[in-house]
């Protein structure tokens, strides 16, 4: 009997300790800073939800996991020195705690502790997510061959991500070219997005496996990588090309371009390129390209008049000879380097375009040269946006306003998306007096071009007339 009533109290006791504790206010509040964070959490409050994560983590220091809860939600709050300090206190991660310690040491500009970070996560999960960070962290560090590597990892896992085929895609058109088609192809096939990009790639590769030369085929698919904008590996791509020949003039120059397009100056491989070649058509036009960048318009003028000597028959080197003029200042010699591209290549709408934009823009012979230009210019493509669109400002410009908003009109129906017209649209009512009419216009370009030239040059003129 004493043997059973001592158990009695000891489980009496026992169980009294854990009511004991469970009910004692800092367990009381650690339950409910979890509820508090999880509400958070729901309602993406993160800054909140981490915090009484945080929080219930120092109240209940048993619920180890709650440290990796708080550091998860500041990583989505976008505060990386909190959540590298809550997660590193979990004595576990899972794979999202993975990811998000790494890229908390992604965003707080500590890439090799993301790659390190990425690859400790590896070790524990065969995770398609993991590998598209460490990708993403290798692409940082311009570890082509390791981005490779883990791009491939990531669609063993995942083969329907498009974006990952597309990245490998770019990636072997410079590490392994003949593998490179079959990646963008796929991509192209699972997200219709890549598909011009895809097209004009497959040009490019095509291009250069016709070609002998190494050197050349990388300057080909350089080219083409920098046609879709993908500067950083197109200057790889012209690195190798000047590795196989340093001889190729043209690999010079276009390494120069890259290096200009990625935020360097360039000028020493256009140096290069030019006393290997003097002559070449291609070093001259991106040799002007270099100088209209540094506004030194002479300089750009001497280049495309080289290439227009050794070319003679080229139009596209009188229409920039034309453009450095006007930068210069000479509006006579301009208009007749337009006129000489248009006889040189009398049926392309192009030419014909830009020599009625040169006399709309700057007011000059648009009766007897620039509406017919334009004229022109649609009747060889009358589909163009901007050659109808040359046309409708061509009748702005000479005071025909209702020609003028039927022509914006219909390239708006035509292309709706085509934001000039819609500028020429609102100066059109502007010049009637419509300001509402303008109004919406320029508001429509604004916030649908942000950050773009159009959507720029329309908050100018918001700015300007709806100040």
């Amino acid at each position: 009997m004493d043997v059973m009533r001592n158990k009695k109290v000891v489980i009496f006791a026992i169980v009294f300790l854990l009511i004991v504790i469970f009910l004692s206010p800092t367990v009381i509040n650690g339950y409910v800073e979890i509820n508090k964070a999880n509400n958070a959490w729901n309602v993406k409050d993160y800054a909140t939800a981490s915090a009484s994560f945080a929080h219930a983590a120092e109240l209940l220091r048993w619920r180890k996991d709650l440290w990796e809860k708080a550091g998860i939600a500041a990583s989505a709050n976008g505060d990386p020195s909190k959540a590298i300090d809550f997660l590193e206190r979990a004595s576990t991660l899972s794979e999202q705690g993975w990811e998000a310690l790494g890229y908390s040491y992604f965003t707080a500009d500590n890439v090799p502790a993301a790659v390190k970070t990425y690859q400790q996560g590896l070790q524990i999960y065969d995770s398609p997510s993991l590998y598209r960070l460490l990708a993403l962290a290798f692409r940082n560090q311009k570890d082509w061959a390791a981005e490779r590597e883990a791009l491939e990892n990531q669609l063993r896992l995942d083969q329907k991500d498009a974006s990952a085929h597309y990245r490998l895609g770019l990636l072997l058109s410079v590490l392994d070219p003949e593998r490179s088609l079959p990646e963008l192809m796929l991509a192209s096939s699972l997200d219709t997005q890549f598909d011009e990009a895809v097209q004009t790639l497959r040009a490019a590769l095509n291009v250069s496996s016709s070609d002998t030369d190494s050197s050349a085929q990388m300057v080909a698919i350089g080219r083409g990588l920098g046609l879709v904008q993908e500067w950083e590996l197109s200057l790889v791509a012209f690195q190798k090309a000047t590795e196989l020949n340093a001889e190729n003039a043209g690999a010079w120059a276009w390494l120069g371009e890259a290096k200009q397009q990625a935020g360097e100056d360039g000028r020493v491989e256009l140096d290069k390129a030019v006393s290997i070649d003097p002559k070449s058509v291609i070093v001259r036009a991106l040799r002007g390209l270099y100088w209209n960048r540094q506004k030194k318009h002479r300089e750009m003028l001497a280049e495309y008049l080289l290439a227009a000597q050794y070319e003679p028959q080229n139009p596209a080197w009188q229409a920039s000879i034309g453009d450095a003029y006007i930068k210069l200042g000479d509006l006579v010699s301009a208009f007749d380097a337009y006129q000489h591209a248009t006889e040189l290549a009398p049926n392309e709408s192009t030419y014909w375009r830009l020599l009625a934009t040169f006399c709309a823009e700057n007011n000059v012979h648009i009766e007897d040269t620039g509406l017919p230009a334009a004229q022109k210019a649609v009747e060889l493509s009358p589909t163009d946006p901007a050659a109808l669109d040359v046309l409708g400002f061509s009748y702005f410009s000479s005071g025909r306003y209702a020609n003028a908003a039927r022509t914006f009109l219909s390239v708006i129906k035509l292309a709706p998306e085509y934001f000039p017209a819609h500028i020429h649209m609102a100066m059109n009512y502007l010049a009637q007096g419509n300001r509402p009419a303008a109004l919406s216009e320029l508001t429509y370009v604004r916030d649908g071009d942000k950050g773009g030239p159009d959507g720029a040059l329309a908050e100018q003129l918001l700015e300007q007339y709806f100040p």
